[in-house]
């Protein structure tokens, strides 16, 4: 001690002089230097021991460097006399007792009204000596505490970032210090540290979350929910330090926060919001704080959770690849889901897509934590699944199918399926379908058996299944059956006509036809499961009852009827199988073809009865039974639409029911006593139809009645010859080539059965007339035309050669094409001969 003082006297000695030209109020700028720069070598350069440091600091030197440090114009003196406080306080043993003069010199620089440092680097070197203070001071800092708030109050949002970053680390210091005072100021400090929360500099962020951390801590837990809203922003924070440094706060809160118990339900979100961090590093640090927050909160509650220790057995049907979360983990959620769901189910909802991805991420986590407590928030969660997963963000669709499918792990479907149901039931949005997908998808498959009848029967509802034509409707309802058949296999046997309904409504609409593949692939997986040998095999099973469903009501259709689009997929898909269920198929086309229904609706039938003609052995007698409904065809369906009615529509079905006509007898089922009888009912309708505006049935009809003239022109009376020859005469004049054409081929028919036949004799006149025409006709401008012309005269001159020679004659003086008229004289003259 009696050295310390000797030390120290001898010191007080040399620092006499420059202390007293600090003292003078005069003393100017340079001589203040002067007595600075020679105080900083008596007292820093010299190898002086703690005590005498002390002793010289706390006697002589801490008031004028203090003045000096809060008033002295010259920023080097200001500087100089930082760095001796610095030193003083480093090496006295007792800086405590500098504290009355210190602390208001700080407040007095940093803190308005009357202090502003202007210097950054300074500013920063009095925060730092504040955390000097702090950090040696410790318990002695109480008084002071006032003061020391007041002055980072200010600092932490100083406009140089490395001030804000010490300033936090003063906070921090000043929590530590002096936990118990600090309790009841700590809240003061919690409104500039959110203010400075989102600094632009990262480190700032990083700084910001510590300190906030150990303010409440230390502090005042209510300010937790303060800092909340703050601290859940930064889990968005580019930066993954960041997001480490609110993950390590939140974790050792829910660690040893003093009111943790009251805040769980307000901090599990932000800790498991980091399960999704895309660092690894991250996800592994909230998984690790997780876990020891779990096995803490069970050890707490050991008495309380006794019987489930010994009960908690894993359930028999968990998600594949997930490690299933402690006990004291899944307690802690399903405890607070109550508390949680409802803001959560609000952010997945959210305008921000950011905030709606986390939040979709986050109820995944907590749904496999709630495990079967999830059942009495059914209401809240499907309400918000429903509305999720029409989200135009798949991350968030994804996230919300995850979660769908975890209500079927763990609820029962006695619960599930029937809320979803009668949603469905109310509203068919898409929404609830592809929920009810995910349903299925997560439940097992014996859990689902019971409730398969119902799950048929709702979706093949046409309130559910024709609902709406919307493409994405349609996809959602096509997925729907495929989990249905992927997770129960062979069961769907006992709903295979109803899931039969839903695919044949899918394939039916027509925005849908991309769909017809994946359509066809479901149904021959729904054919595997119940070892069919494919699809046809499923149709063959419910041919009846499919012919049935789409019937019911086919006396009142019109046009619009979704049921004509579905029975043209059960008639054109199902291939030879139509063939087995004629009578219901006719029945349908006589009701819907009679001439007073809807004649865009008969004309969309006539377009599938004719598409099944094409290829009638392979379609609609491919068990050779058409012929049978023969008569029906010809009197209630083709006879009726034959006639003539004005109109474009009416032309069209004319059109069609001709070209089905064309198909029925150019496909070679019926036998010629059948081509009779349709010769004998429609003879009179088919002429007409050669005069028709539209070129395709003019030609159809002409080859038509070529039909008829190979096999049964030997029976025509003499009116039937007389009025084929002239309406066909008159298609040699028609504009299109085809046609003219198709006409000179039936004229040809026409003579080879006038040769055969009885009336022969009688029809003279009507041949001479007949030679004449044709003569003209091999003028016509195409030479196809001409060709087949002068076949139709050679085939012609069998019967009244003299005639048509004299005919020949007349035309060769007039000089009109005689190269054909030569070429068919030496015709004639072989035949003459070779008789």
């Amino acid at each position: 001690g009696s050295m310390a003082a000797a030390g120290a006297a001898e010191v007080a000695q040399a620092l006499s002089r420059p202390l007293s030209c600090l003292r003078e109020p005069d003393s100017g700028r340079a001589a203040r230097l002067r007595a600075l720069e020679a105080i900083r070598a008596e007292v820093q350069e010299r190898p002086l021991s703690g005590a005498v440091v002390q002793e010289v600091f706390g006697a002589q030197l801490v008031r004028p460097l203090a003045r000096c440090l809060a008033g002295d114009a010259a920023e080097r003196c200001r500087e100089l006399a930082l760095q001796l406080l610095c030193h003083g306080l480093t090496r006295g043993d007792r800086p405590g007792e500098a504290l009355p003069v210190l602390l208001p010199a700080l407040a007095q620089r940093l803190c308005p009204p009357q202090g502003f440092e202007p210097s950054e680097e300074l500013r920063l070197g009095l925060v730092q000596l504040l955390g000097l203070l702090l950090q040696r001071c410790g318990a002695s800092m109480v008084p002071y505490l006032d003061d020391v708030i007041r002055i980072l109050q200010v600092t932490l949002l100083d406009h140089y970032a490395e001030v804000r970053r010490e300033s936090c680390r003063c906070a921090v210091a000043c929590s530590q210090a002096m936990p118990e005072h600090f309790h009841m100021q700590s809240e003061s400090l919690i409104k500039p540290l959110m203010q400075t929360i989102s600094h632009q500099h990262y480190r700032v962020r990083v700084d910001v979350i510590q300190a906030t951390g150990a303010v409440i801590q230390h502090g005042n837990g209510k300010s937790v929910d303060d800092v909340l809203f703050h601290l859940a922003q930064r889990l968005f924070d580019e930066i993954p330090k960041v997001r480490h440094a609110v993950t390590t706060v939140v974790g050792e809160w829910l660690l040893h926060l003093r009111d943790r118990y009251s805040y769980f339900h307000k901090l599990i979100p932000l800790l498991l919001g980091s399960f999704s961090d895309e660092i690894p590093e991250n996800m592994k640090l909230a998984w690790t704080y997780w876990e020891k927050v779990g096995l803490q909160w069970e050890k707490e509650n050991e008495e309380d959770l006794k019987d489930k220790m010994d009960f908690s057995v894993s359930p028999s049907h968990y998600p594949k690849g997930v490690t299933r979360p402690g006990l004291g983990c899944r307690e802690l959620v399903s405890r607070n889901l109550s508390k949680i769901l409802p803001g959560l189910c609000h952010d997945i909802t959210d305008w921000v897509e950011s905030t709606r991805i986390k939040a979709s991420q986050l109820l995944h986590t907590l749904l496999l934590h709630a495990e079967d407590h999830i059942t009495q928030h059914m209401e809240l969660l499907l309400r918000t699944l429903y509305q999720a997963c029409l989200d135009e963000e798949s991350e968030v669709v994804k996230n919300c199918v995850k979660a769908a499918e975890l209500i079927g792990t763990f609820v029962s479907p006695k619960v599930s399926l029937r809320l979803i149901t009668s949603a469905l039931e109310k509203t068919s949005k898409p929404s609830c379908v592809m929920v009810l997908t995910a349903v299925i998808r997560g439940s097992p498959k014996e859990i689902l058996q019971p409730h398969l009848a119902d799950l048929g029967n709702t979706l093949s509802q046409a309130g559910v299944c024709q609902l709406s034509e919307e493409v994405f409707y349609m996809e959602q309802l096509l997925s729907c059956v495929q989990a249905l058949i992927e997770v129960c296999q062979e069961d769907c046997k006992e709903i295979s006509f109803q899931l039969m309904k839903v695919l044949v409504t899918v394939m039916a609409v027509p925005s849908s036809q991309h769909l017809k593949e994946k359509v066809e692939e479901t149904m021959s997986s729904l054919a595997e499961v119940q070892e069919l040998d494919g699809f046809l095999y499923l149709y063959k099973q419910h041919m009846t009852q499919l012919m049935e469903w789409v019937s019911v009501s086919c006396d009142c259709w019109t046009c619009y009827s979704p049921e004509i689009l579905q029975l043209d997929v059960i008639a054109t898909h199902s291939g030879p199988v139509i063939g087995e269920v004629l009578s219901n198929f006719i029945l349908i086309l006589k009701t819907c073809l009679q001439p007073n229904k809807d004649p865009q609706m008969r004309l969309k039938l006539f377009t599938i009865l004719s598409q099944l003609l094409q290829k009638a052995s392979e379609t609609i007698n491919s068990q050779g039974l058409f012929p049978s409904y023969l008569e029906t065809v010809i009197k209630d369906i083709l006879a009726p639409n034959l006639q003539w009615h004005a109109g474009r529509t009416a032309a069209a079905i004319r059109t069609t029911a001709v070209s089905c006509l064309w198909a029925l007898i150019h496909c070679e089922m019926l036998s010629p006593k059948e081509i009779l009888k349709v010769k004998d009912e429609l003879m009179s309708q088919i002429v007409a139809a050669m005069d028709e505006d539209s070129k395709i049935t003019r030609l159809m009809a002409c080859r038509i009645v070529g039909v008829f003239l190979k096999v049964c022109g030997r029976q025509f009376g003499e009116g039937n010859f007389t009025n084929t020859y002239t309406e066909v005469l008159k298609r040699l004049d028609d504009a299109s080539c085809d046609v003219r054409l198709a006409a000179a081929h039936t004229l040809t028919s026409w003579f080879k059965c006038l040769k055969d036949s009885d009336v022969k004799s009688t029809m003279e006149s009507h041949v001479e007339f007949l030679y004449q025409e044709l003569l003209v006709h091999l003028d016509d401008p195409d030479e196809n035309t001409r060709t087949a012309v002068l076949e139709v005269l050679k085939e012609g001159s069998v019967l009244y050669p003299e005639l048509l020679v004299k005919e020949i004659e007349g035309v060769i003086r007039k000089h009109r094409t005689p190269i054909y008229c030569n070429q068919l004289l030496h015709h004639i003259q072989s035949a003459r001969e070779s008789a």
